[in-house]
C-alpha cells in the first residue's frame, strides 16, 4: 500500500465561509449559491477544505453523469444542492493535495473516483481508477484526462468538450503578467518536468482554464493557446 506524504506548509489562502454576522438571510443566500455558475454547465463549488490548502473544486452536470473535479469540503448545504443538480457519477482528483473530503462524497454518492496512480497514498488507496504513465486517458466521449507530472509526480488536468480544462495546481492564470503561468514556489516535484506537461498541453485546444487556486479564465482558443506559448517561455526563463 502507497504511503502517506509529507504534510506541506498551506501556500494558498483558505477562503472563509460567510460570517453569520452579516445576518441570517444573506448568509443563506450565500450558501445556497453553491455550487455557483461558471459558464453552461459548469459550476465551482465553494466551500474550500483547509486540508486542500483551499482548492477551488468544479462541478459539471451531464445527461450521463455528473462529474466532481477535486473535493471541496463536505457540508451539508452544499451536498444537498448538489444531490438536487444530479448528485455525482465521477470524482475527478487532479492531484494528492486537493483530495479533501473525496471519501465521504463516494460514501454519500457512489462516485467512482480516478486519480493518477503516482499521486495515491494511504487515504486514497481505495480510489477506483489509477491511471499509469504519460499518455492520455479517455474517461468517456467529451473527458479526457492529460497527465501533467510537475507540481507533484502524479498531477492530471482534465479537458472536458474540447472547451473546458480543469488545472488543478498545474496551471493558472497571473493577473500581473497578463498571461497563464505557474507556480514556481510551490512545485513539488520537479520544475522541468512541469515544462514538458506545459509543452504537452499546447497540443490540444481549450477556451476556458479553471485552476484549483486563482479565478477561472476564458479566451478565445487561439488567444489561449498564445497565451500558453508565453507561459511555456516564462517558465524555460525561470529554470
Amino acid at each position: 500500500m502507497p504511503g502517506s506524504s509529507p504534510r506541506r506548509k498551506r501556500w494558498w489562502p483558505v477562503l472563509p465561509v460567510p460570517s453569520v454576522t452579516y445576518g441570517s438571510a444573506i448568509l443563506a443566500t450565500a450558501i445556497a449559491s453553491y455550487p455557483d455558475p461558471v459558464d453552461g454547465d459548469v459550476y465551482r463549488c465553494g466551500f474550500t477544505s483547509e486540508s486542500s490548502f483551499g482548492a477551488f473544486s468544479y462541478l459539471v452536470r451531464r445527461p450521463n453523469g455528473n462529474v466532481l473535479v477535486d473535493s471541496p469540503r463536505f457540508n451539508a448545504p452544499l451536498v444537498k444542492n448538489i444531490e438536487a443538480m444530479g448528485g455525482v457519477k465521477t470524482m475527478l482528483l487532479t492531484h494528492q493535495d486537493d483530495v479533501a473530503d473525496h471519501d465521504k462524497f463516494h460514501e454519500r454518492f457512489g462516485c467512482s473516483r480516478v486519480l493518477h496512480r503516482d499521486d495515491v497514498r494511504t487515504r486514497t488507496a481505495a480510489v477506483e481508477r489509477q491511471p499509469t504513465g504519460l499518455d492520455p486517458v479517455g474517461l468517456d466521449d467529451d473527458l479526457l484526462m492529460i497527465p501533467t507530472p510537475g507540481h507533484t509526480k502524479g498531477h492530471a488536468v482534465f479537458l472536458y468538450r474540447d472547451t473546458f480544462l480543469f488545472t488543478g495546481d498545474h496551471l493558472a492564470w497571473s493577473e500581473t503578467r497578463g498571461h497563464l503561468y505557474a507556480f514556481r514556489s510551490a512545485c513539488w516535484y520537479s520544475w522541468p518536468e512541469q515544462i514538458k506537461s506545459m509543452k504537452r498541453l499546447l497540443d490540444y485546444r481549450f477556451e476556458w482554464v479553471l485552476p484549483g487556486h486563482g479565478r477561472p479564465i476564458q479566451l478565445p482558443a487561439a488567444a489561449m493557446h498564445e497565451s500558453l506559448e508565453r507561459c511555456v517561455t516564462w517558465m524555460s526563463n525561470k529554470s
